[in-house]
């Protein structure tokens, strides 16, 4: 998860329900005219999903008597600005839609917050997370998040387990933190972009764009970032959504000769799964994302899709699965992963690709880590698809210490 964006947007207007470009625009005026921005600021709504808008986003559309305006996509990967927003960033007027890297350096900017500020924040969001039954976190926040969680461990802060993953732009070297709960072991690196903005790097085209996504890294580079973390001491955790993406990221794991991990592989080739099982390399797969994009995969991926989120297929292969959110891309809740992941739908539809879903236990496996100390209680049967994604949590404990619940 991304947990200082995580914390933040719960502060923002969800544009999750809009379902086009002037939709988007409507719900942000509405919004504007209750909350105005502060002076000074770049006001900030997220979570639109653009892939099936039939009409395309324009700078114009979020003009709003001069307000700097920009709307970040549910999969953070693009931002979309006003002309006001794009002037307040100091960006060329063509910058007005970005993508991949540019998009997350211009989110950094305009969500910065005093310390303070997003601490607070962040203790609000470890109890919401501890009512989930969330004991343990892997942080992925790009804005120094082993900084900050040392930060916020030297205060006294016990409410979670943190693995900080560091970036390539991070400070070297890392913070050092005086708490069992506190972890910092591995790198983050792109391979590629996402499904819904048209990024995610795959080896057959999007039909109607005439392009295959984006590879991050140009022939080479991504593997000599790789050995420089290792170097470090290290261990590359590779994003890769698309198929030439997750081919590259085990490429480079092959190389290093070392196991590692891959978040999301989300469309995965039939050759490359006994290549992850050989090399013991771990897919931190999001399931609640399946149900997002499935009708975005049926329309980019088509043909596709029965190795779309393909989670038996890697299970069956002999691969580790861990699960999570890549919150606030979806919710910070271990029961609704795992009612994806079983279930392969909600809403009422029908399931997606069925053959693809885990048994109850398979998915618990996938999201419950044993540590001593931690408990979860919860007042109904976790191995019952039906409860699943309203389960009621009773109380959670992290290292001996109540964090939710009557005894907290």
């Amino acid at each position: 998860m991304h947990f200082g964006q995580w914390a933040m947007a719960s502060r923002r207007l969800d544009l999750g329900g809009a379902t086009s470009a002037a939709h988007a625009a409507s719900l942000v005026r509405a919004h504007l005219a209750e909350h105005p921005p502060a002076a000074g600021t770049v006001y900030l709504a997220s979570g639109f999903r653009d892939g099936l808008w039939p009409d395309a986003p324009s700078p114009e559309l979020l003009e709003f008597g001069g307000a700097p305006v920009a709307l970040l996509s549910a999969d953070v990967h693009s931002l979309w600005l006003n002309r006001a927003a794009v002037a307040f960033l100091g960006l060329p007027a063509s910058d007005w839609f970005l993508r991949e890297q540019p998009a997350f350096d211009a989110v950094r900017r305009i969500t910065e917050v005093p310390s303070d500020v997003l601490d607070a924040w962040a203790l609000e969001a470890a109890a919401v997370a501890a009512s989930r039954g969330v004991t343990g976190i892997v942080d992925f926040e790009m804005s120094d998040a082993p900084g900050s969680w040392a930060r916020r461990f030297g205060a006294g802060f016990r409410g979670l387990r943190v693995d900080a993953v560091a970036y390539p732009h991070q400070e070297w070297p890392l913070p050092e933190v005086d708490s069992p709960l506190y972890d910092a072991g591995r790198l983050k690196l792109f391979t590629d972009g996402s499904l819904n903005t048209r990024t995610a790097w795959c080896y057959d085209d999007y039909p109607g764009t005439g392009g295959a996504g984006i590879p991050t890294y140009a022939p080479g580079e991504l593997l000599a970032a790789a050995r420089e973390g290792v170097a470090r001491g290290l261990v590359p955790d590779i994003h890769a959504i698309g198929d030439h993406a997750v081919t590259e990221a085990i490429d480079v794991f092959e190389a290093l000769g070392i196991p590692g991990t891959i978040e999301h592989v989300q469309l995965v080739r039939d050759d490359d799964l006994p290549r992850l099982a050989r090399l013991g390399i771990t897919a931190s797969v999001q399931p609640e994302h399946a149900m997002d994009d499935r009708d975005v995969a049926d329309r980019y991926w088509a043909g596709r899709t029965s190795r779309a989120f393909a989670l038996r297929a890697l299970a069956d292969a002999g691969i580790e699965l861990r699960f999570g959110s890549d919150a606030p891309v979806a919710p910070l809740d271990p029961w609704i992963t795992m009612a994806a992941a079983v279930t392969r739908t909600r809403d009422g539809r029908d399931p997606w690709h069925p053959e693809q879903a885990l048994t109850p236990l398979e998915a618990l496996r996938a999201t419950a880590v044993d540590r001593p100390g931690d408990l979860v209680i919860v007042d109904a049967d976790p191995l019952d698809a039906d409860n699943l994604r309203d389960m009621p949590v009773y109380a959670t404990m992290v290292a001996g210490e109540w964090t939710h619940g009557p005894y907290a």
